[in-house]
């Protein structure tokens, strides 16, 4: 078998990500070897490979659903917003370039075939590749350059399954809409359909599937069913806006953390391991009386330390961090969060600051160097019990320490503690189950609270949390129909809607200049072209509003 699918959403948050992890594990499950693939990826959660590369959280996730190591052929283009308008290119794993939203568009010419080849690096290793959107499809400004999208399906021959988010209301325009919104070549290769985050009556539901089929030419693969608090890592910060439930604490107290809210936060999924500890109430937030008032603080990872730091001091953020220590509140800073907490910090390369006095409160300075530190490093938290203690770094800046180390490991000191202070360059130190259970049970006593952790290791959860994404695809979903997609590629034939607006796109993508996909694009190398499929008339009473 040599198959492959793009999952794509109707909007961003969609499901697709969750999608592809549960369609990964399933077919797992079923002995298949199957790899995720995301071509560009626009995310501040980012994690480090075995081989040393940078690639989106969300990937990685998806090659645990896949029970394969994550690499950097998984996500060959990652884009780290470091300000408004600017952001630093990552290109199989390695830091490429810096661009603005202008000038990155010229570079997906070059970049695509980077995507090709990773592409068919993994559909050389593996039976399925199954590969994730990113946003929607049907966004005509970016269509042009488009790599991630339909750009992609067109350049590998790739089906498409759109995924639509009935939760937020508004389903049938927004799967219709966005195909209506595709030239007819890019309809072409658009599949089937599937909804996501149903919570009802099923035969409610089936008139409108049914009418959607009749419209469109398209099928309904399934419907999953909405469950709470299930999901893969974040990509954005929309992830931090979703409620977070506190699980029962096992003695009298909760132990409340409170996360700075930074403009450019990052990896806060560091910070998932500590809500999976009973009573420990996790919550990010801007509010200086919240930050004081926790039993830990913590200044997390950032893409833009100097701006952050200057962010936090304009709200009076550092006021709280400050009266914190003065009191010896317990206090944690992680990566760009621990740069902050030193004494100065020399940024040549993000900010282009030559000098940024810190928060004073740990004996460490930091310069800032234009490689990228990323690596998988391991040690041990004498403070703690000697627990041992694992995670990765992604950092510019290389820290100088002038006082007691957090970590010991085999090549030297890591971190910083002064007093009930901490700081480390390592993110997913808090996954290292001793650590995290000697961290808040140090908070609770200096909070004299009745505080307990609890036994269940955080990947338990992360694998029971993939093993039920993989049961709601296996449960809820055509599994011979959406294998006859992977493995047969897109139905030829498949009608097109909007024939008007279908003909006025494509012209908005030759008369560019470039070539017409319908004709200058070869299909992969043993796929065939799909036909020019027949207009599909649609009144002007089926064509409801777009979902927003």
């Amino acid at each position: 078998m040599n198959g492959a699918l793009l999952v794509a959403g109707t909007h961003s948050d969609a499901g697709k990500s969750v999608v592809v992890a549960g369609i990964c594990r399933w077919l797992a499950r079923e002995g298949i070897s199957v790899a995720p693939f995301k071509a560009q990826n626009m995310a501040l959660n980012s994690f480090v490979t075995r081989e040393g590369a940078e690639i989106g959280r969300a990937q990685a996730a998806q090659a645990a659903a896949a029970r394969i190591e994550p690499e950097a052929a998984m996500n060959p283009v990652l884009l780290k917003p470091s300000a408004e308008r600017t952001t630093q290119v990552v290109v199989r794993g390695k830091p490429w370039a810096t661009a603005s939203a202008k000038s990155y568009g010229s570079m997906k010419k070059d970049l695509l075939p980077i995507v090709l080849e990773s592409l068919e690096d993994l559909r050389s290793r593996f039976e399925v590749v199954v590969c994730e959107g990113a946003g929607s499809p049907a966004e005509i400004n970016l269509r042009q350059n488009d790599l991630a999208n339909m750009g992609l399906a067109r350049a590998a021959n790739l089906p498409v399954l759109l995924v639509g988010d009935i939760d937020r209301g508004g389903l049938f325009a927004s799967l219709y809409g966005t195909l209506a919104l595709l030239s007819a070549g890019d309809q072409s290769l658009l599949s089937g359909f599937l909804v996501n985050k149903f919570r009802g009556d099923p035969a409610v539901l089936a008139p409108g599937l049914d009418r959607m089929t009749a419209l469109t030419g398209r099928p309904f693969l399934g419907t999953l069913p909405f469950a709470r608090g299930l999901g893969i890592d974040g990509e954005d910060s929309l992830a931090l806006d979703a409620p977070r439930s506190v699980r029962s604490p096992l003695g009298r107290d909760v132990l409340r953390v409170a996360v700075a809210r930074l403009g450019r936060i990052s990896n806060f999924t560091d910070f998932d391991a500590l809500a999976h500890e009973p009573g420990v109430s996790v919550r990010f937030t801007g509010s200086y009386e919240e930050l004081l008032d926790a039993d830990l603080a913590v200044i997390p990872g950032t893409k833009a330390t100097v701006d952050d730091l200057r962010l936090l001091r304009s709200g009076g953020l550092d006021l709280a961090f400050t009266e914190r220590a003065r009191r010896g509140l317990p206090t944690l800073g992680i990566c760009g969060g621990y740069q902050m907490l030193g004494t100065r910090i020399a940024d040549g390369v993000e900010s282009a600051t030559p000098e940024t006095p810190g928060l004073g409160l740990l004996p460490v300075e930091t310069v800032f160097e234009s490689d990228k530190v990323l690596a998988r490093p391991e040690g041990r938290a004498p403070g703690f019990g000697d627990a041992p203690v694992s995670g990765y770094e992604i950092h510019h800046g290389r820290t100088s320490v002038h006082g007691d180390p957090l970590f010991s490991t085999e090549t030297g000191p890591e971190g910083c503690r002064a007093g009930a202070t901490l700081g480390t360059s390592w993110h997913g130190v808090l996954e290292s189950d001793a650590f995290r259970r000697a961290l808040l049970s140090w908070a609770a006593a200096e909070r004299n609270l009745d505080w307990r952790p609890g036994e269940e290791p955080f990947a338990a959860a992360r694998e029971a949390q993939l093993e039920t994404l993989g049961d709601l695809v296996a449960e809820n979903v055509n599994r011979e129909a959406l294998m006859r997609i992977v493995e047969n590629g897109a139905p030829a034939g498949m009608p097109v809607v909007s024939a008007q607006l279908s003909a006025f796109s494509d012209r908005q993508t030759t008369d560019a200049g470039l070539p017409d996909p319908d004709t200058d694009i070869p299909p992969r190398k043993g796929g065939v072209p799909a036909p020019e499929p027949a207009v599909f008339a649609a009144t002007s009473n089926d064509n409801p509003r777009s979902k927003s």
